[in-house]
């Protein structure tokens, strides 16, 4: 059994891949099921949502979340990764005004067919880009679609002086933010590279409450850590809640489906969402599952064929 099961927010600085977070924790919290949420780039810092126990059955439904970035761009400059740690391609003089690089900005917004760039760990033939990267043999990539939802200019006083800007981008999974300032460049005409990344929110996780691994370790210490980590059922908020009968937990603990009269039909404190019943009880209709005692099972997924709600994620465990 898992010490520690859910969600917690790790703060990812600056030298560690994501995998490197993660083997870390297994070392902190004397536990091997762990999985992140999705890789950052060594040099990028911030929000990384790393999956503990039970909460392992998450990382693909967290890797599919929008997140938000904060990135510092060079113009002028194009290297081999797309980003400053990378070898230079090639300089080119930038004669840009800020109307020019506002309305450049605004052009990537909605959707957008972005090719991945080489040192990226997306496989191709069975070999990740990045290693034929390091072998000096480029391949044609298919471009992406990904999802833009915002992009602002946090500030573009230094445009003129050092070719430098900063913006605030909103967007789907899959997307490269050194692929995009490396885009905006060319459309510009005078090329550019990422010079820092901040990702500060994957799903309902933000900067502000990011923990680093010195901390989790501190907080492991002074017994406090529970504090810091989201029960799996966090993410799935949004969805109705429903408490089942004591008579009828076996099943739940067993992972079995249960009928509509399972579930508590009284309901005192407001413990059930009544609401949108005839919601409730559509087929494919998603729900958080309790038992009485407020205990978390799972989610489940009513089946009207059968009248029965089924597991789709189960969390407990004895």
């Amino acid at each position: 059994m898992n010490k520690y099961n859910g969600l917690i927010n790790i703060y990812k600085e600056p030298g560690f891949t994501s995998n490197d977070v993660v083997a870390k924790l297994r070392g902190i919290l004397k536990q091997k099921k762990i999985g992140h949420t999705g890789t950052l780039d060594p040099d990028a810092v911030g929000v990384l949502v790393v999956c503990l126990g039970t909460g392992t059955k998450l990382v693909e439904m967290l890797t599919d979340h929008d997140k938000e970035y904060i990135a510092v761009c060079r113009l002028g400059v194009t290297t081999d990764t797309q980003d400053m740690s990378g070898n230079i391609l090639g300089e080119q003089p930038v004669n840009v005004t800020k109307a020019e690089l506002h309305e450049a900005v605004q052009a990537f917004v909605g959707d957008y067919d972005q090719i991945p760039p080489m040192y990226s760990a997306i496989k191709q033939d069975g070999k990740k880009l990045y290693e034929l990267a390091r072998e000096g043999i480029e391949v044609e990539r298919k471009p992406r679609k990904i999802h833009i939802g915002a992009i602002t200019v946090l500030d573009d006083s230094h445009l003129e002086s050092d070719h430098i800007f900063t913006i605030e981008v909103k967007c789907s999974k899959g997307t490269y933010i050194r692929t995009l300032c490396h885009d905006i460049g060319q459309r510009l005409g005078c090329g550019a590279a990422m010079q820092h990344l901040t990702r500060t929110r994957v799903g309902a996780f933000n900067l502000e409450t990011a923990i680093t691994l010195s901390q989790v370790e501190e907080m492991r210490d002074n017994g406090t850590l529970s504090e810091a980590i989201q029960s799996p059922e966090y993410i799935f908020r949004d969805l109705d809640k429903i408490h089942v009968k004591d008579s009828a937990r076996v099943l739940l603990e067993n992972g079995n489906s249960f009928r509509k009269d399972n579930i508590l039909n009284e309901d005192p404190n407001g413990v059930n969402d009544k609401e949108f019943e005839k919601e409730m009880f559509t087929d494919g209709n998603m729900i958080r599952v309790y038992a009485e005692d407020e205990t978390f099972f799972g989610i489940y997924k009513y089946d009207e064929r059968t009248r029965m709600f089924k597991v789709d994620k189960f969390f407990f465990e004895k």
